[in-house]
């Protein structure tokens, strides 16, 4: 691979002009920003968790990687090519016989990245609603399929502990991961009905799997979510909370836990998906886990004198204690006042500010009948959706959602007009 390397360094070895070559590396691959593209370049690894051991197999991924990411970032990836090799070289898109392969995208620029831009409202509003349109669109796991039962779900929980121990990197920190492990471990049996009941209700569907800052864009104006997970089947097909979780992982890691809240409530008003969220600290603390991992991996391959490396699995690490500590004892507000008297507006400042659930009558009472949250409720549903009746069962299902989330540590806030002592 380093000869390969090397060579593609070259302008020579590109099928156009080329005035310089840029060379990044990940743990995974090799990606050569050249001209107007990017090609990535799979490394010929196994790592257990993934398997380019063989060309054949690095095609297979190439394509997958194509298939997949075309639904979040149309147009950003453009074809697998072959690179091939003759008397005077490597020569990438060549004709004849492939001696390796790469995933060809356009290209953009590196500032557009979310772990790059200077994050505000616009673009983490955006996000949640790609993500949720994303989410909605997709179909459930088949029945018959693996995905979502729950030793299904602990087997790589469990393999990154056991891959982090395997390194050796970390011998001081062997008894402060075997208690994290622990921990993770009590969380997953508590959590095991739930896990069975969120497979029921068809929330492992084929998502993104790894969406943190550095895989999304704002490019011409639209939010791109690239570099999904290709090379193994078992962490896509996955609950939507837990694709979720990366990101609020990564913003709340990065000191940014307003938008990480202003993200989930706005995730949270488009999908109603709210019984997911009892999930989230123990997906977070999963994903934080990977990213250790990752940082394990990558001190291996770079050195033992990489300090900044090992001071993020240290992070990471903290960050995933953290999570799986038990909930403190959470709060609820509920909001008092005549319809159109900005309770809303007063609620969602609120709600980022203290890292509050938002729970709206409004949304709620529309999806109890069908509506999407931006349909017009005056119509669609004959005789209105306003009755005494349908009154009766928002405050119904608000007082569910609210009960839910509290029992799970959530503070919640309650957006109605609450005008009746009774409720």
């Amino acid at each position: 691979m380093d000869e390969l390397v090397d060579a593609l360094l070259r302008p020579d070895a590109w099928p156009f002009p080329v005035t310089s070559v840029e060379h990044l590396e990940t743990h995974i691959s090799h990606l050569f920003l050249v001209e107007g593209f990017v090609y990535k370049v799979k490394k010929p690894v196994d790592l257990g968790f993934l398997d380019f051991s063989t060309l054949e197999k690095r095609r297979f991924y190439c394509d997958e990687e194509l298939r997949l990411n075309s639904r979040m970032a149309p147009g950003l990836y453009l074809a697998r090519v072959q690179i091939v090799r003759d008397e005077r070289g490597f020569h990438v898109e060549g004709e004849g016989e492939a001696v390796e392969y790469a995933v060809k995208m356009r290209r953009f620029d590196q500032s557009c990245l979310f772990d790059r831009l200077p994050l505000g409202d616009g673009h983490i509003d955006a996000l949640a609603e790609r993500v949720a349109a994303f989410h909605a669109a997709l179909p459930p796991a088949p029945e018959e399929a693996e995905w979502g039962r729950p030793e299904k779900v602990w087997f790589p929980m469990e393999q990154n502990f056991r891959q982090i121990r395997e390194l050796g990197l970390f011998p001081e920190l062997a008894g402060r991961l075997e208690r994290l492990q622990e921990r993770a471990l009590q969380a997953f049996e508590a959590l095991r009905p739930w896990l069975w009941r969120r497979r029921a209700q068809g929330w492992i569907r084929e998502c993104h799997g790894d969406m943190h800052l550095g895989n999304i864009a704002w490019v011409e104006g639209e939010v791109m979510v690239f570099d999904g997970i290709e090379f193994n089947a078992d962490l896509r097909w996955i609950d939507t909370a837990n694709d979720i979780a990366f990101l609020l992982m990564d913003l709340e890691r990065r000191g940014m836990e307003r938008l990480a809240w202003r993200f989930l409530n706005r995730y949270l008003e488009r999908t109603g998906d709210y019984e997911g969220v009892p999930l989230l600290a123990f997906y977070k603390g999963y994903r934080a886990m990977v990213r250790a991992k990752v940082a394990a991996i990558r001190l291996i391959q770079e050195g033992p004198g990489s300090e900044g490396t090992k001071q993020e699995f240290a992070d990471y690490l903290e960050y995933a204690e953290q999570c799986l500590e038990p909930a403190g004892r959470p709060g609820l507000c509920i909001t008092f006042g005549l319809s159109g008297s900005g309770k809303s507006h007063f609620c969602r400042e609120l709600r980022e500010q203290l890292g509050l659930i938002h729970l709206r009558s409004d949304l709620e009472r529309k999806r109890l009948f069908g509506l999407a949250p931006e349909a017009d409720s005056r119509s669609a549903v004959e005789g209105g959706i306003y009755t005494p009746e349908a009154t009766e069962q928002t405050y119904g299902r608000l007082e569910e959602l609210a009960g839910m989330l509290l029992k799970a540590g959530y503070s919640v806030v309650v957006d109605a007009t609450f005008l009746e002592a009774a409720r």
